[in-house]
């Protein structure tokens, strides 16, 4: 687990064992997810008005419903400013992945975006099964290689070959497209890794059950560490404000606006931090089902 080549918060390598689960096999589809919303009812939170009391110092006229919605700038611009190419679209949510006027016309089979960490939870628990824990999702992601870079080996596209959807090109400025996608593309559109799962790598970011560390905890020399888990939210009290600050949880595995200039994040060591309440035109998950209860 973890790779020294990237980014500082992959290392160390660990040695990891996994007690067995089963991993669906793509990400949660639109379809899926409104199956899910069909029978509960259930709302997302990007579909709720923030209260300006869980956000002091929110901008007047912010306490609309919304998410955050990736723009594609039209000049070439540098890569240390995000506002650059993100604005949070009031009415913006899963059934409108664009934008207030857009649709999931013919989306049906892309995955569901603009889910919170509570919201693929809730869809998690409907489905009797569980997020994944980080480690989970980056065994199941290596497909069986062991030390590879990518889910398919050590080169980003062998041959000339697209192995998944993510960005080719100048971000967040020139796309290419020589995987064919702007933005989302369709579950197995691209080949599977070893263990036959698809999208693993690219198309859309996923949620894991872990909260972020910015180092995960060094191995011991003698063994493999058990069914690891991330941190806690036990450091997030502000006894200055007297308040609970908001956690962030892993996200795995990069999505369709990585790119050789900017977050190479499409592999499977690759870990992010996100908001559990923010959501974007670039997050989804999928779940596991455990064959033991060793994940509490």
């Amino acid at each position: 687990m973890g790779s020294l080549a990237f980014y500082p918060e992959e290392a160390p390598l660990a040695r990891v064992r996994i007690d067995g689960f089963w991993i669906d096999e793509v990400p949660v589809t639109n379809r899926e997810f409104a199956g899910f919303v069909a029978d509960t009812g259930y709302v997302t939170w990007a579909e709720i008005p923030p209260d300006p009391k869980d956000y002091p110092g929110m901008l007047p006229g912010f306490d609309r419903a919304g998410s955050l919605v990736f723009q594609k700038s039209a000049v070439p611009v540098g890569t240390d400013d995000p506002s650059l190419w993100w604005a949070f679209e009031f009415g913006a949510d899963w059934r409108h992945p664009y934008g207030p006027e857009s649709s999931l016309e013919g989306l049906d089979d892309h995955p569901v975006v603009h889910i919170a960490w509570n919201d693929a939870a809730a869809y998690a628990a409907w489905a009797c099964k569980d997020l994944p824990t980080e480690a989970e999702w980056e065994f199941a992601a290596r497909g069986g290689l062991e030390n590879a870079e990518f889910a398919w080996g050590d080169e980003l596209a062998p041959g000339g070959a697209m192995m998944a959807n993510y960005w080719q090109g100048l971000f967040p400025f020139a796309n290419t497209l020589d995987d064919g996608w702007e933005r989302t593309s369709p579950v197995r559109s691209f080949p599977p890794n070893g263990y036959g799962l698809y999208d693993m790598i690219g198309n859309t970011w996923e949620w894991t059950r872990d909260w972020w560390q910015e180092k995960r905890r060094a191995p011991s020399s003698c063994c493999a560490v058990n069914n690891p888990r991330g941190g806690r939210l036990k450091d997030s009290f502000d006894p200055d404000s007297n308040t609970v600050a908001i956690g962030r949880k892993v996200l795995k595995g990069g999505s369709h606006l990585c790119a050789a200039n900017y977050c190479q994040r499409y592999r499977p060591a690759a870990r992010h931090p996100e908001m559990i309440d923010t959501s974007t035109s670039h997050i989804g998950f999928r779940c596991v089902k455990r064959t033991s209860s060793s994940i509490a």
